[in-house]
């Protein structure tokens, strides 16, 4: 590949790497443990913090803070003060951290006592200590990688050294970006549940629905026979497909952070146990609950649909994470492998990435990667940094020059010495700026677990203060009467319409999104994208189509076709990008390039070659002007295309000026009108590129923009994101390239454009499919539509209980006789997640 430069056109993405305090995440010494639960806390970003006998203790959620100051000597003792993990122990068998003080049992083995979290794992190790105390070569999980740590994705503050679920909020700890391997046995699991829950739902649903639709016998099955069939159909859905939601149920009770998993563990409970009771001891309810066989309405299908949706929306989550997991995994893969490390007696030997220190010197063969961050000290090439800038043209590089690890050199060989190897790499740190950003997102679910706790802890008191009631001054019998009602109250009070209400809406919301180009990938992206007031967005790429084109031509003294046939011929052997622009320009243009007789390119400067018998030069003025061409008289004419951000080319025959050619990276047809279409909007557009000053300016000037930021390095596109926040602004940072990847994950919303690179759009909230900006004002626009939605669901939902619940409760009885049955309760329930359903997908509906 021939490489000669035509005009001014740089790039600085590639020079610098960002700051260190701005790219450390906490290291393991740097974590305190919370004395009340076990988890490791980062105490920048712990809940909250006690001092007690001289030592400071941190904490991971308030519920922890407040039983520490209800009994500080319960969880560190009363002795001198030690490390608050001194007190902890681990389960054998789920690697949990318990407090033996508070261990779901214990087991002595060997000498030695263990304690358990749960009744569960004390069966489980009791049956084969062995199998956990000396496990087998081959074990049934694979230990987590050495240094890996892991967090969740709500809760950052929470950071275990293995996988596990959170504390607070029950969903699945993710691994820190860049050390842990992905793991996919927890979505096999959960995969495997849902389809077994569906596959004994479907039936269950078809059976329990046929007598609302005139089928009293369904099958030829009576009442009594229907509830032992739907019996057999609901119980493994709820108890073993799911098993995991009951657990993180249980876990949110016994850390008291209550949350959507209490929600739907607490519906799908009281659902089943009703059920259960009403199959194997209907004489328990009043006659009016019974039909004429004695039979009582059951609601296995109400537990089971519930268990299956929810374990759905479980594994679409994992399966999002695996993808964002997969793709910091593949940034780390860039690298190579080996390495070509230079002796002193200048002969080469190939060695193993890890190996090279800083201070060696490498060689980097045409077509291999850079191995790591250096500065070259022999040699000429250029480097495609496209991977790392998201800029399209390759960068010269000769003596002096910085090389970055992962890029690809081009035909020529350098050598460079290593500078920053292994963590400290430009490619280590952009991985470890986008992890430290993903952990610093506020989840959409925070309102909805706060409401959640708030909501049952309210149910629960009412359904008791009911029993109560009916216990103390109702009729005989007064306990079945006290026991039916309460339930009725719970029941109608089943949440699984407040569950659906937002994710529904979301799901709605993405499909009509993908529809029109528009990928969210969280329900957050949707929810912040309403608020948002500044779009900051990447030049090339994002504004611009990201390859350079001919734009312009002019000649002088021979015919406009000739002349650009005759630099097309001369540029057609070399391979620079501006060479393949003014090749592919004059073909669009019908001046088709001839074979050239000789050919030979003058390194950062231009080619000279022979068509048909002429002398023809292609370069920079510089280079005309070596060769002893005037080309004063072209000056007004290169500065001008210059100041519209072009790259200019000039042309020379047999001795004498004949052309001039522009050469850019065109802006797409849609820009102005998307960018318009923001303004419109309220929204302030902020333009970030690693170009030249020069060049920025003169786009911004050419698309109206009102901030250019050029000559930005990569780690101060994030730099730059935090400031305007700092500012108390709400931003969404657009781009395509690896570069952009840590602003996209800190930005309010990231969005990417489809035609970048995998780890921008996994950084990214959002994705447009087709680059075109004008999807940012449509998903603000569908952002408003669903934020609307969704209170309008919150309100069906809590509507129905706010109407439901004293029905339920018995308060028209003292003066119509009137009681709400169990069953009611159970069309109520169905009846709002109805109206939740159905309002959700009038969001189809939304024109964007």
């Amino acid at each position: 590949m021939t490489t000669h430069h035509h005009g001014e056109h740089s790039h600085g993405a590639h020079a610098c790497c960002a700051q260190d305090g701005q790219l450390s995440h906490p290291s393991p010494a740097a974590l305190a443990v919370d004395p009340v639960c076990g988890m490791k806390v980062d105490p920048k970003s712990a809940a909250g913090s006690v001092e007690h006998a001289g030592t400071t203790y941190y904490f991971c959620g308030k519920h922890c803070v407040e039983r520490f100051k209800a009994d500080p000597a319960k969880y560190v003792g009363t002795a001198a003060p030690a490390p608050a993990a001194a007190a902890q122990s681990t389960d054998p068998v789920c690697g949990m951290t318990v407090d033996p003080r508070s261990a779901a049992g214990s087991f002595e083995h060997g000498g030695t006592t263990y304690f358990f979290c749960s009744q569960h794992c004390l069966a489980k190790f009791r049956e084969d200590p062995a199998k956990y105390l000396h496990p087998s070569p081959q074990p049934a999980a694979e230990p987590a990688p050495a240094g890996a740590q892991y967090t969740c994705p709500m809760h950052p503050e929470i950071i275990r050294d293995g996988p596990g679920s959170c504390p607070i909020c029950g969903m699945p700890l993710v691994p820190i970006a860049g050390t842990g391997e992905a793991d996919d046995s927890e979505l096999r699991d959960l995969t495997r549940r849902f389809w077994i829950g569906a596959a004994l739902s479907i039936p269950l649903v078809i059976l329990a629905m046929a007598p609302m639709a005139g089928f009293h016998e369904p099958f030829g099955l009576a009442p009594r026979a229907r509830g032992w069939v739907e019996f057999a159909l609901g119980t493994p859905v709820v108890l073993w497909v799911g098993w995991p939601i009951l657990h993180k149920f249980w876990l949110s009770l016994t850390h008291r952070a209550l949350n959507m998993y209490t929600l739907i563990g607490l519906g799908v409970l009281l659902a089943y146990l009703f059920s259960l009771a009403a199959v194997l001891a209907p004489g328990l309810f009043p006659a009016e609950f019974r039909e004429h066989d004695g039979a009582v309405g059951t609601y296995f299908e109400a537990a089971a649909v519930i268990v299956t949706l929810v374990m759905l929306g479980d594994v679409l989550q994992l399966r999002a994470m695996g993808r964002t997991s997969q793709a910091i995994q593949q940034l780390l893969e860039l690298a190579p492998n080996l390495a070509w490390r230079v002796r002193e007696d200048g002969t080469e030997e190939q060695v193993p990435l890890d190996t090279v220190k800083v201070g060696d010197r490498l060689r980097v063969k045409p077509g291999e990667k850079i191995p790591v961050d250096g500065t070259v000290q022999e040699g000429t090439s250029r480097v495609d940094e496209s991977m790392i800038t998201g800029e399209p043209v390759p960068v010269a590089k000769q003596p002096g020059a910085k090389v970055t690890g992962a890029t690809v050199n081009g035909s020529g060989s350098l050598i460079f010495r290593a500078e920053r190897v292994g963590s400290e790499t430009l490619l280590a740190q952009i991985v470890r700026l986008v992890g430290q950003a993903q952990r610093t997102r506020a989840p959409i679910q925070k309102l909805a677990d706060v409401i959640a706790a708030y909501f049952v802890q309210t149910v629960v008191v009412i359904a008791l203060a009911t029993a109560a009631a009916w216990w103390l001054v109702g009729p005989e019998p007064k306990l079945t009467y006290a026991l039916v009602n309460a339930v009725a109250v719970l029941i109608i009070a089943c949440p699984c319409a407040v569950g659906l209400a937002t994710p529904i809406s979301m799901t709605v919301a993405m499909g009509l999104g993908a529809r029109a180009g528009i990928l969210f990938r969280n329900a957050e992206a949707i929810e912040r994208m309403r608020d948002i007031d500044t779009v900051v967005v990447d030049k090339t790429g994002t504004l611009t189509l990201g390859r350079p084109a001919l734009t312009d031509f002019v000649a002088d003294g021979m015919v406009e076709s000739e002349a650009l046939a005759l630099a097309a011929s001369a540029e057609q052997p070399s391979e620079h990008p501006i060479a393949h622009a003014i090749v592919e320009g004059a073909k669009a243009r019908g001046a088709m390039p001839r074979a050239a007789n000789s050919f030979d390119a003058v390194n950062g400067l231009g080619v000279r070659a022979e068509i048909d018998g002429r002398r023809v030069l292609v370069g920079s003025r510089g280079f005309l002007a070596q060769n002893g061409i005037d080309t004063q008289r072209w000056h007004e004419r290169a500065e001008a295309w210059r100041a519209e951000a072009k790259t200019v080319v000039f042309l020379a025959v047999d001795g004498a000026m004949a052309g001039l050619a522009a050469v850019a990276d065109p802006v797409k047809e849609s820009t102005p009108a998307a960018l318009t279409a923001l303004k419109h909007a309220g929204i302030r557009i902020v333009m970030l590129t690693g170009d030249s000053r020069r060049t920025g300016e003169a786009v911004g000037r050419q698309l109206g923009i009102d901030e250019v930021l050029a000559e930005v390095l990569p780690a101060d596109k994030a730099n730059h994101v935090k400031r305007f926040q700092a500012e108390g602004r709400k931003v969404a940072m657009a781009g395509d390239g690896i570069n952009d990847a840590p602003a996209l994950a800190q930005a309010d919303v990231g969005i990417a454009m489809g035609t970048g690179t995998d780890v921008a759009m996994e950084s990214a909230g959002v994705t447009l499919v087709k680059g075109d900006l004008v999807g940012i004002a449509r998903a603000a626009a569908l952002s408003r539509a669903t934020m609307r939605n969704i209170k309008q669901n919150l309100l069906f939902a809590f509507g129905y209980n706010a109407l439901g619940i004293p029905l339920a409760a018995g308060v028209l009885y003292p003066a119509l006789g009137i009681l709400l049955s169990p069953m009611v309760a159970g069309a109520a329930m169905a009846m709002s997640s109805v109206s939740v359903v159905t309002n959700a997908l009038r969001l189809n509906k939304v024109r964007l």
